[in-house]
């Protein structure tokens, strides 16, 4: 019988690999790799508690303090860091489970490592806590996501080891490799560019184009996949996919951790490879390349050019320093695909536990996890909008809903609670998500494509392209729109509306309150003449009581509508005439067009520009203020704005918008329509100031943007001349 070599040295390394694994690995009840055995730390409580003292961590200031840490001594730190983690984030909220997910790896990095001088990148840096604790920070957590405090995702500007600022995901591998070339074009002493990013973050688009940009170019990097199989947040999301993470990949990888760990296998394969005769070494070789693929499943990433070592235990310190050291002193400018297997919450039980890992918290009891919420309050615009969504998918079959790996975020998860087959999460893929959702416009569906504001930006061109030149019915979902509070400016809302509303086709609406976003989208579910935007704020709805007494609604038993009403398309309302809202034909007030003001709202900023009004008037009984709710900017009520502009002598626009939305809308309006020729209108757009916000609260960053009610307040005294409005030389000349 003829044998043929190369698969007699294959059998015989996989078969002293199989000998070579632990019994208890090849039961079949047993095959995930140890560290998936151990889905929850083996940690006593509650209530729990970190160490009394941090010694470690008390004389580690930044990484060179760590270089001559012994592995117990490490290991100590690891675990002082996640507890400073912990008791900071319990203080202030913020990204919690991600962080703890990292903690070993991020002292493996930072012991290996020398930044500044080397580059570590934090695709999204939402688990970027232990690296700034690490890195000269540990004193200002603190002040994490608050007014004047540091950011809770990496900036450049904050500190020399935040190598590339983020926020967004699945940029880390493209900026790794720019940092990679340019080391090596200017020569630089030292290459070491690793790129950390999630299987979550690693299902965008741009992952695999700069993966295949690093392996055509060689570039030479290290890839960390940190791999902890949340891929959605929270990830187990009922929808057309099922209950699993919504990622292919995903489930790729999985299947890399029921084998034996391939750095185990390597190790032996190495010493097996010496075992044999020269001549047969390079035969040997090439069955290892092959071998790998089958034990490891390496193959996608190695077809993509990257040398694909893992699945390796994320929290093992012992195995994931000197394979880091190895991977950092190896001579080989090819890109290496490191694999880890990592417990999102790691060390710290709640957070194993809950659903979504306590991946986003409030301040909470570190004792017992629970998180600390206010009592009562009403519904937040995401709920109601995904409550709203499901009456009308109860009597519409053909309304899908489809979410970009942020279901609970945009209430995709309550709609797929209710309507699992006819949810669909695409993973952290803006683009495909907007182009999917055009593609089921022309077989008759009707998508409801619900991303945060910030992260259509994504999606441009496929809102471009492949939705309003075709003028397909793909309803756009903006929540977040406006400021966003502690996340600060990568994932304000602040620009959707100047990039969406120079595109021809669109219907661009927000609401006011709560009653109008059911109304819209009722109004959005019965629209098919073209796409759609509707856009509205994180935050809650105002209540029953206080829409009756502010906003003037006039509720049947008190209660608010359950359904909404289709809306007219491109028609506003007036809120509040002179006087409030009660009959003002004796009135004195406003008797001089000049004492006029009429404040033109679109969004949530009526509320802001009703109590300005109230106190406006309440100074000055000859001043007169009208409220509007815009309602649609595109396309705009131009009969509303022609009879604000006619009959008052001051207009104001408000809006939650950068430079180029709304305002500058209605202004084109005015010019164009000849209203401002004559003189006798002064007009004013309020809107966001062309800067980038940090983080603080919402309520602290309209205060800077100069969007609360006392700002209308203050723009309408200036130009009714009841308040000296500072010429600017005078306050350069005072700061």
């Amino acid at each position: 019988m003829r044998f043929h070599l190369p698969s007699l040295l294959l059998a015989a390394a996989v078969s002293d690999v199989v000998a070579f694994t632990p019994a208890s690995q090849l039961n079949h009840a047993s095959r995930a790799s140890p560290l998936r055995m151990a889905e929850v730390s083996n940690i006593p409580g509650p209530p729990y508690s970190g160490p009394a003292s941090k010694p470690i961590l008390d004389a580690v200031k930044y990484p060179k303090d760590m270089k001559n840490l012994n592995m117990r001594e490490l290991k100590q730190l690891a675990n002082e860091v996640r507890w400073e983690v912990l008791e900071s984030v319990s203080k202030t909220g913020g990204h919690l489970s991600s962080s703890l997910g990292v903690t070993e790896l991020t002292v493996a990095l930072h012991y290996v490592f020398d930044m500044p001088e080397d580059d570590i990148i934090w695709d999204v840096a939402h688990q970027c806590y232990p690296h700034k604790i690490l890195t000269g920070r540990r004193e200002k957590m603190p002040g994490l996501r608050q007014l004047g405090g540091i950011s809770g995702f990496c900036k450049r500007k904050e500190s020399e080891y935040d190598s590339f600022g983020a926020g967004h995901s699945t940029t880390s591998i493209s900026a790794a490799q720019g940092m990679s070339i340019a080391k090596s074009l200017l020569n630089k002493r030292k290459n070491n560019c690793v790129a950390v990013i999630g299987d979550g973050a690693i299902t965008g688009g741009m992952a695999y184009e700069a993966m295949n940009s690093a392996g055509y170019l060689r570039s030479r990097m290290i890839v960390i996949l940190n791999d902890n199989g949340q891929v959605s947040l929270p990830t187990g999301t009922p929808s057309a996919g099922g209950t699993v993470p919504a990622s292919q990949l995903s489930a790729y990888t999985s299947n890399l951790l029921v084998s034996k760990p391939f750095q185990d296998f390597r190790d032996f394969a190495k010493s097996f490879n010496k075992l044999l005769p020269e001549g047969i070494q390079d035969v040997n070789k090439r069955i290892d390349e092959y071998a790998r693929g089958i034990v490891s499943g390496g193959t996608l990433f190695e077809e993509l050019g990257f040398y694909y070592v893992g699945p390796v235990d994320g929290h093992d310190l012992d195995n994931l320093i000197p394979i880091l050291e190895k991977l950092r002193d190896s001579p080989n400018d090819k890109p290496v695909l490191l694999h880890l297997k990592t417990i999102k919450g790691y060390g710290y039980p709640p957070a194993e536990a809950a659903s979504d890992r306590m991946h986003g918290v409030g301040k909470f009891n570190l004792g017992t996890g629970v998180q600390k919420k206010s009592s009562g309050g009403n519904p937040s615009f995401t709920s109601i909008f995904a409550n709203s969504l499901i009456d009308n998918a109860v009597e519409d079959r053909s309304i899908v809903g489809i979410t970009a790996a942020m279901p609970g975020g945009t209430g995709m998860d309550i709609f797929g609670r209710r309507f699992p087959k006819r949810t669909f999460d695409v993973g952290i893929a803006e683009q495909h998500a907007v182009c999917m959702a055009a593609g089921m416009a022309c077989e008759g569906l009707k998508p409801f494509c619900c991303v945060y504001s910030t992260f259509l930006q994504r999606g441009y061109d496929q809102v471009v392209h492949d939705v309003a030149v075709q003028n397909l019915p793909v309803r756009l979902i903006l929540d977040r729109a406006g400021f966003v509070g502690n996340d600060g400016p990568t994932h304000h809302g602040c620009y959707d509306l100047s990039y969406l509303g120079c595109i021809p086709n669109l219907t661009i609406m927000s609401p006011s309150d709560e009653i109008e976003l059911k109304n819209m989208v009722a109004t959005c579910a019965a629209f098919d003449d073209g796409p759609t935007v509707l856009r509205y704020p994180r935050g809650n709805g105002y209540g029953a009581k206080k829409l009756q007494s502010m906003f003037g609604y006039k509720l049947e038993n008190g209660e608010i509508p359950t359904k909404g009403e289709v809306l007219e398309i491109g028609k506003g309302r007036i809120i509040r005439g002179p006087g409030a809202m009660v009959d003002t034909s004796s009135s004195s007030r406003g008797k001089e067009r000049k004492d006029r003001v009429a404040i033109l709202s679109f969004g949530t900023r009526l509320h802001e520009a009703l109590i300005a009004a109230d106190e406006v008037e309440e100074m000055d009984d000859k001043l007169s203020v009208t409220v509007a709710d815009a309602r649609f900017m595109k396309p705009l009520d131009v009969e509303l704005v022609r009879e604000l502009a006619d009959e008052h002598g001051v207009l104001i626009t408000v809006e939650e918008g950068s430079i180029g939305g709304f305002g500058d809308h209605v202004l084109h309006f005015l010019s164009l329509d000849g209203l401002m020729d004559d003189g006798e209108l002064k007009f004013r757009p309020m809107v966001m100031p062309d800067t980038y916000f940090e983080a603080a609260t919402q309520h602290e960053q309209y205060d800077q943007a100069g969007l609360n009610s006392q700002h209308i307040r203050g723009t309408i005294l200036r130009l009714t001349k009841r308040m000296k409005v500072p010429v600017l030389e005078e306050v350069e000349a005072k700061s």
